[in-house]
This record gives C-alpha cells, structure tokens and sequence, in this order.
C-alpha cells in the first residue's frame, strides 16, 4: 500500500536563463515554482490507481518524491507502512519503479540487463535468472530476451526496463506514463501484465498518464491532478458522476479545469 499525504514541492525559478521554463514546470510565485501543493492520495494492495493529469500538472514529481528522487517541502510518504523520508531504502526495496527514462545497458542482452538489476537487489543470480524467465512470460518478451538492446524497439525497451523494475517481485509497482510512445499491440500486452499483477498477485500499482482511455480500461481508482493539487479521486463512473458528464473526457476536462477555470 502507498499513502502520500498532502505533499509539496517547490523549485527556485531558472526562468531567466531558460525562458518559459516557470510557466511550464507550475505555478510562480516570487522567484519559485510550486509544481506540487498537497497532492493527497492513498492506493491500495490488489489494485491500479491513475494518476490522471495534463502535461504539467504535478504528476511526475509527485511520483519522483514517492521514489525518494526529491524531498517534499511538506508532507508524508509511506509504502506499506515505511516512511519513505525516514527510511529510504527501506522503502524503495518494496517498490519496483519504471520512470520516464528507462535506460538500459545497450551492450547488455535483456536477460542480462534483468538479472543485472536483481543483483544490485541482493537477489543471486540463480535467482535474478529464474525471475527474468518468468517475467519474459508474463511480459511475452521471450523473442528478445537473449538479444542486446541495442536496437530494441520503443515497446521493447519499455518492457524489458519494467521486467527489470519487477526483478525482485516488489509489492508496490510505480509507473511514470508506461504507455508513452507505444503501439497498439505493445499497449495491449502492457495492459495485460498490469492486469496480471494486480488481479491475480495482489500488487499495488500507481502509474500516471494523461490519456483517458487508459484510466477507464485498467484503473480501479483514479486521482486526478490539476495545477500541482489533487482536485477528485473516485473510479471513472463516480468522477463522471461528480462531474455530471456521461463521458470520461468531458468529466475530466471538468474537474481537472474547474481551478484555472475559478482563478481566472
């Protein structure tokens, strides 16, 4: 389970060495940006929850911080119970994280780039390559798993950079925006697996996205994030319903709006 409690982040402004670069990351307020300002939510165990959100809106470094990559200015992290700030690697050994760079080993096969990664883990590496047969089945990358990934398609890349983050079987999965730049099929295989992992192994998984089909075909609960806060949370029919829109889109553009909308 993974519960964030009214965090905040806030970064100094590089505004005038990289114009637009303030008005990109949040909201400016004398010399600094608040790309976060209490994003709340908890997601439980045998469940997906979406981080639901618009290019901006604090998705990522709300997921950063939970991946212990930044400290909030305020607030609380926990993963099944750990803080997160008190007790960093405790934490991030019961997560696997697939982030928006998935940086792999180019001269290093994708069983390689696996059982490298469930080493530095403590798995052995009888252990490390007994995981990464059964994660190139749940993941169908049995094709490529003795291949360099050097070359590897997008779809490949990211498949093999998630069989990697799940290595040491970790309870909680998060995922920054796992479909982006994928084909149709790699996204139904996607979809799959995270079905797989959750329904029938019980794992937490938080992933953000922008893209509403994906929340209404996987997500039991979604959060969505405007303007560095979390604005509504509920599953796709109560956030239509709260919206009052018999269309998933109309009811996000409705809630995740509203706060520009009021401010203007």
């Amino acid at each position: 389970m993974i519960s964030i409690d009214r965090i905040s982040k806030r970064f100094k402004t590089a505004s005038q060495r990289q114009p637009g670069l303030a008005g990109w990351l949040g909201r400016r307020q004398g010399g600094w940006v608040e790309a976060v300002r209490e994003v709340s939510f908890s997601a439980g165990d045998g469940r997906i929850t979406g981080l639901l959100g618009a290019n901006g809106a604090g998705k990522t470094t709300s997921l950063r911080m939970l991946a212990g990559l930044f400290r909030p200015d305020t607030g609380a992290i926990a993963v099944d119970g750990i803080d997160v700030l008190r007790q960093p690697r405790q934490a991030l050994a019961r997560m696997g994280i697939l982030g928006d760079a998935h940086g792999l080993y180019p001269r290093l096969t994708a069983r390689e780039n696996i059982v490298y990664f469930g080493q530095l883990q403590g798995l052995s590496a009888a252990v490390a390559s007994r995981r990464a047969e059964e994660l190139a089945e749940l993941l169908e990358l049995g094709a490529i798993l003795d291949r360099r990934a050097e070359g590897f398609s997008q779809g490949e890349r990211m498949k093999t950079a998630l069989a990697r983050a799940l290595v040491h079987d970790p309870a909680n999965i998060v995922l920054d925006e796992p479909t982006n730049g994928l084909d149709v099929l790699a996204t139904r295989s996607l979809r799959g697996a995270l079905r797989t992992l959750a329904r029938e192994q019980g794992k937490c998984i938080v992933f953000s996205t922008h893209i509403m089909q994906e929340v209404e075909y996987l997500c039991d609960e979604v959060v969505v994030v405007a303007q560095g806060r979390s604005v509504a949370r509920g599953s796709v029919d109560e956030l239509k319903q709260l919206a009052g829109c018999h269309n998933f889109e109309d009811a996000f553009v409705a809630l995740a709006f509203a706060p520009a909308q009021e401010a203007a």
